[in-house]
């Protein structure tokens, strides 16, 4: 649990907030957010997390406190979660990163709106990404998803709220420290 605890901080967790001269209050986290809009949640799919009962999560940034929704979390799940990625159904913990759309409309009232919201996405992951490998733990993400599954299992909409990215973690093999770097084969263009 000490290492999800600390991965959640690192990547979701409000870290203060601020008044700056002239303009409304804003939250900050360790990542970029366009606009302070902060639109990201964080919910946990938790299957086999030391200290932690199995069971989907929602993370709440301000407090760093998980709350639990169910009791079910299986490798099922991530396979129905991550349909045609049966390598990543062993992962001890599965964050599912959605986006709540009202939080990034009313300052930016057209399309770029959901660029904005996506790149976000992309931020929060990378250092998710980065935290769990200095953490020793054997990361992944996808934006491969059973994106209706997902949304009726943690009660959103899919408009107002949707999910955007899963990220998960695992333990790393013994004795590898890093992914090994394929080999091409001879005679053979890589595509």
């Amino acid at each position: 649990m000490p290492a999800l605890a600390t991965l959640l901080e690192f990547t979701f967790r409000v870290r203060g907030r601020v008044v700056p001269q002239g303009r409304e209050r804003v939250t900050l986290r360790t990542s970029p957010s366009p606009g302070a809009c902060q639109t990201l949640e964080a919910y946990v799919l938790a299957c086999r997390v030391q200290g932690l009962q199995r069971g989907l999560y929602h993370y709440a940034a301000d407090r760093h406190e998980l709350e639990r929704m169910t009791s079910t979390a299986t490798r099922r799940q991530i396979l129905a979660y991550l349909p045609t990625q049966h390598w990543y159904g062993d992962a001890a913990a599965l964050v599912l990163i959605t986006a709540v759309f009202p939080r990034v409309w009313w300052r930016y009232d057209y399309p770029r709106a959901y660029r904005a919201v996506l790149i976000e996405a992309g931020h929060f992951c990378q250092t998710f990404l980065l935290t769990a490998t200095w953490l020793g733990l054997a990361p992944f993400c996808s934006m491969a998803l059973a994106d209706s599954r997902i949304e009726r299992d943690l009660g959103i909409d899919g408009v107002t709220e949707s999910v955007l990215y899963a990220a998960g973690v695992g333990v790393r093999p013994p004795g590898v420290d890093w992914a090994p770097t394929p080999r091409p084969q001879r005679g053979r263009m890589s595509r």
